[in-house]
């Protein structure tokens, strides 16, 4: 409500009008005028006064009439309407309050009883435009969240969840553009995949698929891993990126152990149904340019660089049951992994040999650690 308070008065009686406005402007109020129903309608709508003194007996449009149609406006705030009218019976009293009007002053007007009323109804309106800005605030807080959610939903379908949350925490998509950093990456998938995939009906590769992304998922997630992409069987996932994590090495290889063990418990099921798969992981720490790829309303987040290339030659070369990983990543988790030095081996791909390890156990302190 604006200070001073403006206030309408309407009568078609110029006298009448004329009492109302200098008595109310004695009270430090804005008075604007209307001598008919119909300038009353146009005044509200242009002036939006804060208050109306409204005379119900007038020609062509009528008291009743006008504030219905007020009331009636959903483009209009509140204002509360004060029935001025020499009609005081009861019957006349609840015409006027059903049609919409607020309060009711008889003629001729009681001074006093003017100021109380026009005090009461401005407090109603000031209490009313305060409850009504509280709530504005409110939707426009409520919208700001549903949209910062469904934002975080559309990213979740193509990113990892915790760039996703990067993402909106920094109130826009710069984590996303190119840029370099050290990771750890890793690719994991399931050795005799391919033969098995030839000869296996799809609805029983699907089975083996759900039970294998169910094993490992969630420890992706615990570990808070970049989940890359998805290749059937196949699995990029980094550390260190977007969300810098001093540890990266550690996690990166527990993560391994972890996954190697609970895809080992998946085994025995898998060779019941006639099924030969086995699982190892190939792991590199190096610098990688990382950043959005794709097209628009399509897109992911990946890393490119010699250690990715690595890491699947890596994943390629290993084992069942093997985490092997690039002499580099092997010097940073020695203290606490139990370290089966491979040497040098050529690799598919790689100019010259690499010096690789078996990553086979966490210590004994560390595995203690990690219950």
């Amino acid at each position: 409500m604006r200070t001073p308070a403006r206030i309408l008065v309407v009568d078609d009686v110029a006298d009448n009008v004329e009492i109302l406005r200098m008595r109310l402007e004695s009270l430090g109020y804005e008075v604007v005028v209307a001598v008919d129903g119909e300038q009353a309608l146009e005044k509200v709508a242009s002036d939006l006064p804060d208050l109306v003194l409204l005379d119900i007996m007038m020609p062509k449009i009528d008291g009743l009439e006008v504030v219905r149609r007020m009331k009636a406006d959903a483009t209009l705030p509140f204002i509360p309407v004060i029935l001025v009218t020499a009609k005081a019976t009861p019957k006349d009293v609840v015409a006027g309050l059903d049609a919409g009007g607020d309060d009711y002053l008889a003629k001729p007007i009681d001074h006093g009883a003017l100021v109380a009323r026009v005090r009461a109804m401005l407090r109603i309106k000031a209490l009313h435009d305060e409850v009504q800005a509280l709530n504005t605030g409110l939707e426009a807080k409520i919208k700001a969240q549903v949209e910062e959610i469904e934002r975080v939903s559309r990213l979740r379908r193509f990113l990892a969840p915790q760039l996703a949350q990067a993402i909106v925490s920094a109130g826009d998509e710069k984590v996303l553009e190119n840029h370099r950093r050290e990771i750890v990456a890793m690719f994991c998938d399931l050795r005799g995949f391919t033969g098995f995939a030839e000869t296996a009906e799809p609805e029983d590769i699907m089975a083996v698929l759900k039970e294998y992304h169910g094993a490992i998922g969630p420890l992706i997630r615990k570990y808070e891993g970049t989940l890359d992409r998805f290749t059937g069987d196949g699995m990029l996932v980094f550390f260190n990126d977007p969300l810098p994590c001093e540890d990266a090495p550690q996690r990166a290889a527990q993560l391994a152990l972890e996954m190697r063990d609970a895809v080992a418990a998946l085994i025995p099921k898998w060779a019941r149904r006639g099924y030969r798969l086995g699982f190892g992981v190939g792991m590199a720490q190096g610098y990688a340019t990382l950043g959005r790829i794709g097209f628009e309303d399509r897109f992911d987040y990946t890393a490119i660089g010699a250690v990715i290339n690595l890491a699947a030659r890596l994943c390629g070369e290993a084992a069942d049951g093997q985490v092997l990983v690039s002499g580099r990543l092997a010097s940073m988790v020695e203290d606490f992994v139990q370290i089966e030095d491979l040497g040098e081996r050529e690799l598919k791909g790689m100019s010259r040999p690499a010096a690789i390890a078996n990553l086979q156990a966490l210590k004994a302190s560390e595995a203690a650690a990690a219950q």
